[in-house]
């Protein structure tokens, strides 16, 4: 299995009139690297990840912003990662891999967005996962396989 099974993560979220982009965002953040890793305190000026904002609109005419963000370096993937292991549902995610993993080898998740603005880590509504699963050859059966083997091993070092 490779040292880190995905080639990307994206994340992303909804943030609807009524909700607080603030709010929305520090959700989203609670997957990301940056803001509470590791820190010697020298990196105070560092940026926090990139979030992409595009804005839309909805059937009724209100606005709709699009907060998403792309983890590709291998230590945030496994920031990313690391997160995921705290979910409480976690077995039931591995059970369900067959069904959560595309012919395109990604796996989708989607989490609780309420929860995550908390902190806490919940399959639900609200955040879409989207990890590209390496898998050689790129067949959905080997895709399954890889991000089992990670999985299980994430699980196992909790």
């Amino acid at each position: 299995m490779p040292q880190i099974p995905l080639h990307y993560v994206d994340l992303r979220t909804f943030c609807y009139a009524t909700e607080d982009e603030k709010r929305v965002e520090e959700a989203l953040r609670t997957f990301l690297p940056g803001d509470d890793d590791e820190s010697d305190g020298d990196e105070q000026d560092e940026e926090p990840f990139p979030i992409e904002r595009t804005e839309s609109e909805g059937h009724y005419g209100d606005r709709i912003l699009v907060l998403s963000a792309r983890v590709e370096n291998a230590d945030d993937v496994r920031y990313v990662l690391s997160r995921l292991a705290d979910l409480e549902e976690f077995d039931r995610l591995i059970d369900e891999l067959d069904d959560r993993v595309t012919e395109n080898t990604e796996l989708f998740l989607r989490l609780d967005k309420q929860a995550a603005f908390g902190g806490d880590v919940r399959l639900g509504e609200g955040l879409t996962f989207r990890g590209k699963v390496e898998a050689y050859p790129a067949k959905k059966e080997r895709a399954v396989e890889n991000a089992e083997e990670v999985l299980t091993r994430l699980r196992d070092q909790e």
